[in-house]
């Protein structure tokens, strides 16, 4: 039987896309019952305790995760010119990876919960995803192991050791060795938790987000990264600091004095891997910024970027303890873990599931249009949905600061959550022209032109 070339890539895009659309609308329900609380009637698996961490984990996980690994095993592959090791291994773990989200969102809606913060799956769901995050990596490193092109392209170095450090940080994350509760006890257990919370989008989402942004940017600017050097002090940069910030989180509980010291300077210090990126891909599409508004996928890239360097600048400023003070444990750091997770890797991962597709499938997407009605939903949406939610979080932080109490704040902020539920309704609608688009470029009728892509050879990438 004959194995369907990048049939893992393509069947991990489709499933973001199936994913986008559940995430999307769990976050609108979520956004409703904060507006109207009795709307749902007390049902139990449509209660904000239940749906909230649904959205989070399935946002997280199947609609960014998903796009974001089907992305990087089609550029591990492209990068290193040679097939992915096995097609059937590749899809054994979607299957594992697909069922696991599944079960874990079947069970939370059933009311099983682990309870701390994008860890709430199960045990069972877990192990799955552990599973399928082993067998991916053993996958591309036996991908890279074969390899045609004696150099490592620095996207290929952000794959392999963001599915190392996510697997390491899962484990410990949701502490898989206590089946019964996923945690360990008393204040170890908070910082173990934001160990993990922080780290699953500062080394799954982001290096593999990054990886898709170091492929793409050259290849629509159809010309070299302009510094594989900087791109490697980029790389190691975020992996010695980002492991130990997480605990900027909980800096009003009484953690060690050295854990907070560590997570604040480091959380300063993340301008140097940040800034490392974004100054090595703005140099290398100088003056190519039109190839970029011609292109659906490098569309989609470019505006993750700006979006990151946004999420970049407020994170090192909100971890100070002088700015927690007004910005924390409110809708301001909604606002901002939305501006990570959609805003930078979400927007970076459609990018990278626009611009692969045509090239798995041999024929353009089936709508080019659809894709930049996506792209404009997303780009109003999420810049709506910041500054609301900034602004009811400043509005919480300050009614706090004053000592009011929460059933005097509620009022203050009704207005906000009103606006916050209205822009959702651009997320849902993305979601589903997304999922159409998708579904129609892979099962479409072939182009009845043959178009052709660039090779990496042709503009130079990996020298």
């Amino acid at each position: 039987m004959k194995v369907e070339e990048n049939g893992t890539a393509k069947l991990f895009f489709l499933s973001s896309a199936f994913w986008f659309v559940l995430g999307t609308l769990e976050g609108i329900a979520d956004a409703t019952d904060m507006v109207v609380p009795d709307l749902f009637g007390g049902i139990s698996w449509l209660v904000f305790s239940r749906i909230r961490p649904m959205h989070t984990t399935t946002m997280i996980f199947g609609f960014v995760g998903s796009a974001l690994l089907g992305a990087s095993i089609y550029i591990i592959a492209a990068v290193l010119r040679t097939p992915l090791w096995s097609e059937r291994l590749g899809k054994v773990s979607l299957w594992i990876w697909n069922i696991s989200i599944a079960v874990g969102l079947i069970a939370l809606d059933l009311g099983y919960s682990q309870g701390r913060e994008y860890a709430e799956w199960i045990w069972p769901a877990d192990i799955g995803i552990l599973l399928a995050f082993a067998l991916i990596f053993y996958n591309c490193f036996q991908t890279a192991v074969k390899r045609n092109e004696k150099i490592m392209y620095v996207s290929s170095w952000y794959i392999l050791a963001g599915l190392v450090f996510t697997w390491i940080i899962y484990f410990f994350g949701n502490a898989v060795w206590n089946p019964e509760k996923g945690a360990i006890y008393g204040l170890p257990d908070g910082i173990l938790a934001w160990f993990y919370g922080h780290g699953i989008v500062g080394l799954f989402l982001t290096p593999l987000a990054v990886a898709v942004a170091y492929y793409i940017v050259p290849r629509v600017a159809r010309s070299p990264l302009y510094s594989h050097k900087l791109s490697l002090v980029g790389f190691w940069s975020i992996l010695i600091i980002y492991t130990h910030i997480g605990s900027h989180h909980i800096l009003q509980t009484p953690i060690p004095t050295y854990l907070k010291v560590i997570a604040i300077s480091g959380s300063i210090a993340m301008i140097i891997p940040v800034m490392t990126v974004l100054v090595n891909l703005w140099l290398t599409m100088r003056g190519r910024l039109g190839l970029f508004h011609q292109d659906i996928g490098g569309k989609f890239v470019m505006a993750g970027l700006v979006w990151y360097i946004i999420t970049c600048i407020q994170g090192p400023i909100q971890a100070l303890p002088v700015v927690q003070r007004m910005t924390h444990l409110n809708n301001w750091v909604i606002a901002h873990s939305h501006l990570g997770v959609f805003g930078f890797s979400g927007t970076i991962a459609l990018g990278g599931l626009y611009y692969i597709l045509p090239r798995i499938t041999g024929r353009p997407l089936y709508s080019t249009r659809l894709a930049d009605v996506q792209y404009w939903l997303l780009l109003l949406g999420m810049a709506g949905f910041f500054g609301v939610l900034t602004a009811g979080g400043l509005v919480q932080g300050n009614s706090w600061l004053n000592g009011e109490t929460v059933y005097r704040t509620l009022p203050m902020i009704h207005v906000y959550f009103v606006l916050r539920a209205s822009i959702g309704v651009l997320f849902v609608g993305a979601a589903f022209i997304g999922l159409y688009n998708i579904i129609r470029s892979i099962v479409g009728e072939p182009a009845t032109e043959s178009q052709e892509f660039e090779t990496e050879q042709a503009i130079g990438l990996t020298q």
